[in-house]
């Protein structure tokens, strides 16, 4: 009797631990990525561009993303033949790549010619693969006008889903 109580005893122990730890790292989780990050990016001009420069009037999508990698060019080429599904979002396209990458980036997609896209290097390296720990790129994360995660692709990005979703906003 008295081993069956302390067995229960120990079962509740852990069992209230273990709800205790969950609900911790689910919080800690949810506080990150529901959040858009305070980031820094410099544009292939030299400029600045930073959370404090996006609207709050219009949805953000977030692409962190490698030029010269094949899965980013895939997205990007689906993305750019549906540009005009886009409109109505500020764009951040950023990646960890020089800028001279960058910038080729920008002259064979046109992104120069679309007000609501920006380009650019993270400042400091890598600060988008930590904050949304990145494994692979492409990585997209969509944002309401208030700032509130919608949906975010850690690996392709499905065009037509991103479209959906941003069009329901």
């Amino acid at each position: 009797m008295k081993v069956l109580y302390i067995i229960k005893k120990k079962l509740a122990f852990w069992s209230v631990l273990l709800i205790v730890f969950s609900a911790l790292l689910f919080a800690s989780k949810v506080i990150v990525a529901q959040s858009i990050p305070s980031f820094t990016m410099q544009l292939t001009n030299g400029k600045i561009f930073s959370a404090k420069d996006l609207s709050h009037q219009k949805p953000l999508i977030i692409i962190y993303f490698a030029p010269d990698c094949e899965h980013c060019q895939t997205l990007m080429n689906g993305f750019f033949k549906k540009i005009r599904d886009f409109k109505k979002a500020q764009i951040v396209m950023v990646t960890f790549k020089p800028v001279q990458e960058v910038a080729e980036f920008e002259k064979n997609y046109h992104t120069g010619k679309y007000s609501n896209i920006k380009v650019g290097i993270e400042i400091p390296v890598f600060f988008f693969r930590a904050w949304y720990k990145v494994e692979n790129t492409p990585f997209t994360a969509l944002y309401d006008k208030h700032g509130k995660l919608i949906i975010s692709y850690k690996k392709q990005t499905p065009v037509d889903d991103l479209i959906k979703h941003l069009k329901a906003l």
